[in-house]
């Protein structure tokens, strides 16, 4: 055994390595992203295969079909990648697996980045299978190589939920040997089973619900849950991440009430709960965002006829993340402790929007979307680094739901308003989901503007490769796919443009909202982080030129820009050379 200091999803990576997983496969999305990023440098050197696939959905289903062949998969995601992977995930619980199959679904409490902050504990329910919530880098460790166990004695997929805390927190891991498997793949042809007809369906459905009556069983001799003894007849439940939060709590409110740490949340350990709460007067559930585990409590409690108080979301919220802070304030004022609160001096931070990075290439298109438009025109977006358009000055974002929504949405729009209809997506998303809401608007003569901003990367979650690059998750060459040559297959007009030349991507925008119907447009340019340091223009400004009217500012929000000493400046360590405040400038104050 061996010890080193490891991030929670450098943890699962090589946890997963230890159990002898073979394929792994992914989306990126924070905070899941260093999973597969880890597996992949070390995917070669321990004979796996790592894959970064269009989405969530096809990486579920490649991953399915290793299982089924016989080989240990890991399928890893964010917490929204879900839904977009149930469809499938909904079935496969009915089928089962054959070699272990674990998905992790890295959840967001507070949303940091992402669009919501749903509990997929509930999806686990859903789906009726098993659930696993480490509290620590450890614990997603070795959870891990419990559920691919646990996977295969029941032939049954397990969701492992690290939350962002668990995922990008770092902690002492102790660390086995790697487990270099080399199964055979083989798939066994059995119609009843793998051919979810219904009269196989309906027969499944019963086989899963027996499954999950023996996990139920099995699990409670787990050491994942366990009592922490202590004194009194109030009791703590806790969940997740939140027991560390409690842990640190108790020690600050010198008190030792009784724990229950609860590490499977589906199905959960209903006898170990019950000799729990049985001699208690009251209950305080901990977790985070829904009251998952706090409402079978309040089952087992009623179908024990137990006389018992449970405390839960009545005094948590249900809302973003717990810390030790709001544990010790909660905590406190339940057990009547007075507490002295350290005096802080906050310090005055200057409030920053969000902005796109100097340079970027999708400012230059969001500016003359909106220099042609004038602004009066609905702009539907969607998940990426684009979606900061949506601030000043740019303002060419009206809509981000879902990754691929915004070509639907505007699809939507275009039978529903008179204004012109301009969307972006970006390049990954395009893949991802944007395809088929992109022949929806063909087939259904839906006018609308389709912008694909291609800065030839998944930017946002830290230039991952997606099927329009020239590599794969590994590292090799791939077969990339062309974005205008796949919507020109559509029989949609399509014209690509250099997203660092304004004037064409205002010529092409102006073709495109004067067509008659879907018009697509290709903006590309490397992402400016992608292009390190490569030799640049360097733009200064003309003091005796600069006629102070701020345009350059105004209209770009460029951040290298300022103004100081009465005329705008650049500052040179931020500024990158592409031009948009030179071309902005009505009186050409911005040279190089």
């Amino acid at each position: 055994m061996k010890r080193e200091l490891l991030m929670g999803n450098e943890a699962i990576a090589l946890g997963a390595f230890e159990a002898g997983v073979e394929i792994i496969t992914a989306y990126p999305g924070t905070p899941s992203t260093e999973i597969p990023e880890t597996a992949a440098r070390l995917a070669k050197q321990y004979g796996a295969y790592v894959e970064f696939s269009t989405n969530e959905k096809v990486a579920l289903e490649v991953g399915i079909g290793a299982s089924w062949a016989g080989k240990r998969s890991l399928v890893t995601m964010k917490h929204v990648g879900l839904n977009v992977a149930s469809d499938s995930l909904m079935t496969l619980a009915y089928t089962g697996i054959d070699g272990g199959f674990v998905l992790v679904s890295a959840d967001e409490p507070e949303c940091h980045s992402s669009q919501n902050e749903q509990d997929n504990r509930l999806f686990a329910r859903f789906a009726n299978i098993p659930c696993l919530d480490p509290s620590s880098p450890q614990e997603a460790r070795d959870m891990t190589i419990f559920a691919y166990d646990l996977s295969e004695k029941f032939s049954i997929p397990v969701i492992l939920r690290p939350t962002t805390r668990v995922c990008h927190g770092r902690g002492d891991v102790e660390l086995g040997e790697i487990n270099i498997q080399k199964r055979e793949g083989k798939f066994s042809k059995d119609f009843s089973r793998y051919v979810t007809v219904p009269s196989h369906a309906r027969i499944l459905h019963k086989k899963l619900l027996d499954k999950m009556d023996k996990i139920t069983d099995y699990i409670e001799q787990s050491n994942l849950n366990y009592i922490l003894s202590g004194e009194g007849k109030i009791g703590l439940i806790v969940i997740g991440v939140s027991f560390n939060y409690l842990m640190e709590s108790l020690q600050s409110l010198n008190i030792k009430p009784p724990v229950l740490k609860i590490g499977i949340s589906h199905p959960l350990p209903k006898n170990t709960i019950l000799s729990f709460i049985k001699e208690l007067e009251k209950v305080i559930v901990i977790e985070e965002l829904e009251p998952v585990v706090e409402n079978d409590v309040k089952i087992i409690i009623t179908e024990n006829q137990l006389n018992l108080k449970v405390y839960g979301k009545n005094l948590f919220p249900r809302t973003g993340e717990f810390s030790t802070d709001l544990v010790i304030d909660i905590l406190s004022k339940f057990f009547r402790i007075n507490i002295t609160k350290e005096q802080s001096n906050p310090v005055s931070i200057p409030v920053r929007m969000p902005l796109l990075c100097a340079g970027c290439p999708h400012r230059s298109t969001f500016y003359a979307i909106k220099k042609v438009t004038r602004g009066k025109a609905i702009f539907p977006s969607d998940i990426g680094c684009y979606t900061l358009g949506f601030s000043r000055p740019l303002q060419t974002v009206d809509t981000c739901i879902s990754m691929g929504a915004s070509f639907g949405i505007a699809c939507g729009f275009a039978k529903s308003v008179k204004e012109p209809i301009v969307a972006t997506l970006g390049d990954s998303t395009f893949f991802h989901a944007g395809i088929p809401p992109l022949i929806n608007a063909k087939y259904n003569h839906s006018k609308i503007v389709a912008v694909i901003l291609d800065n030839l990367t998944t930017a946002m979650t830290g230039h991952q490769p997606h099927p329009g690059t020239q590599l794969t998750a590994m590292g090799d060459p791939a077969n990339p796919v062309s974005i205008e040559k796949l919507i020109a297959g559509m029989d949609i007009p399509v014209e690509v443009v250099d997203a660092t030349n304004v004037k064409s991507i205002e010529e092409a925008l102006k073709r495109g909202l004067e067509s008659e119907q879907v018009y697509a447009i290709v903006s590309r340019g490397p992402c400016v982080l992608l292009k390190g340091l490569e030799k640049k223009p360097i733009y200064k400004v003309e003091a005796s030129t600069c006629r102070a009217c701020k345009a350059c500012i105004k209209l770009s929000g460029c951040p290298a820009l300022e103004f100081k000493e009465g005329h705008s400046n650049i500052d040179p360590l931020i500024c990158t050379g592409c031009g948009l405040c030179a071309y902005i400038c009505p009186v050409n104050a911005i040279v190089t």
